[in-house]
């Protein structure tokens, strides 16, 4: 089976596209995949290490606040859409598959002008721009929320798969991965991606203190990269070591899918993988939407989990070093509330996306 593939410019519409192209050659001998992105994207360093091949096409998003810059737009998706049709007729797909983002658009058109199959996958409760734009090319729409469907006109071709979770995330264990990790009391993890999150990382700068005096509870901190430096010295400030046995903070977690099955509550953003994760560990969650998105999608992915019972939501307005902490201690301390969350999170996790 030959697939195309098309999702750029954020992790969030790349690796779903990856795990597909993974979950595929694991069920074919004869798979083979080429993805399509753009220059400007993490597609030029995740797709090439994850072992596929890539073509670059030239297109740009749409502007929503400066409307003269999309005539520009306008051109490149003409000219991006004959060049995917170009890539189409040399790799001859079986079909294409399509992960959102805009690089998704001019090649879900010319699959349908070159008459390949398509599908095309949303992350989030919101369809985004590219997707609903895309409805008429693609004989699927592979959503990831069941409330997704009532923003579609064409619910005829809507199938509710989930979001793609990492098999190293799935087959996680709580017991295991306490015990690798050392952890005996509570424990809980922050993070606000792979850049960080200046906001989220003030707050946590400011409660370190508090889990300094903290009974017997293991606090990690992902910083982000580009404001380790930065949030190490704030915290060496408050008498915060880098070695302390209680408090440890990296600029990056290379071992996400261990620590989250560990964690007892996880603090984070709200991104669409982020809380598909959280609902297939049925990890009891605080969840911080990023305010800085199309559409405020963050807050509608955040108030779903909110919606089922399997997580608490703070906005960037209500966020404060004094709310985050009492909140994160009363769940702590009410182990009948975390058990009855990760009970709802089992009843909403969609574990066979890729399937």
């Amino acid at each position: 089976m030959r697939v195309l593939f098309a999702g750029g410019g954020t992790g969030g519409h790349i690796n779903p596209a990856i795990s597909i192209a993974d979950y595929a050659k694991s069920r074919d001998s004869g798979f083979e995949a080429l993805f399509i992105g753009t220059k400007s994207g993490l597609e030029t360093k995740l797709v090439p290490n994850a072992g596929y091949d890539i073509q670059y096409i030239d297109i740009a998003g749409f502007d929503r606040k400066n409307m003269i810059k999309n005539i520009a737009v306008l051109k490149k998706l003409a000219s991006s859409r004959s060049a995917c049709r170009r890539i189409i007729r040399e790799f001859r797909p079986d079909c294409v598959v399509c992960t959102g983002g805009y690089v998704s658009g001019p090649v879900a058109m010319a699959a349908y002008k070159e008459k390949v199959p398509a599908l095309i996958h949303e992350q989030n409760v919101y369809p985004g721009l590219t997707v609903k734009g895309s409805e008429k090319y693609v004989r699927y729409l592979a959503l990831s929320f069941d409330e997704t469907v009532n923003f579609m006109k064409r619910k005829d071709k809507c199938v509710v798969t989930g979001n793609p979770i990492r098999p190293e995330v799935l087959a996680a264990d709580k017991a295991a991965a306490r015990k690798a990790l050392g952890i005996q009391g509570s424990f809980v993890l922050i993070f606000g991606g792979s850049l960080g999150a200046d906001r989220i990382n003030e707050t946590v700068i400011a409660m370190l203190p508090m889990f300094k005096a903290a009974g017997n509870v293991r606090l990690l901190f992902g910083t982000g990269e580009r404001n380790y430096e930065k949030v190490l010295t704030a915290a060496l400030k408050q008498g915060i070591m880098p070695d302390d046995e209680k408090i440890e903070i990296v600029p990056y977690i290379n071992n996400m899918a261990e620590v989250m099955a560990a964690a007892d509550v996880v603090v984070s953003r709200s991104g669409a993988i982020t809380v598909s994760e959280i609902a297939a560990l049925a990890k009891p969650a605080i969840l911080i939407p990023s305010p800085n998105v199309v559409r405020n999608h963050q807050e509608q992915n955040a108030r779903e989990i909110e919606r089922a019972g399997g997580a608490e939501v703070i906005t960037e307005a209500e966020l404060s070093a004094d709310e985050l902490y009492s909140r994160i201690m009363k769940m702590i301390d009410n182990r009948k509330y975390l058990d009855s969350m990760s009970a709802n999170l089992k009843k909403i996790a969609k574990t066979d996306a890729l399937e």
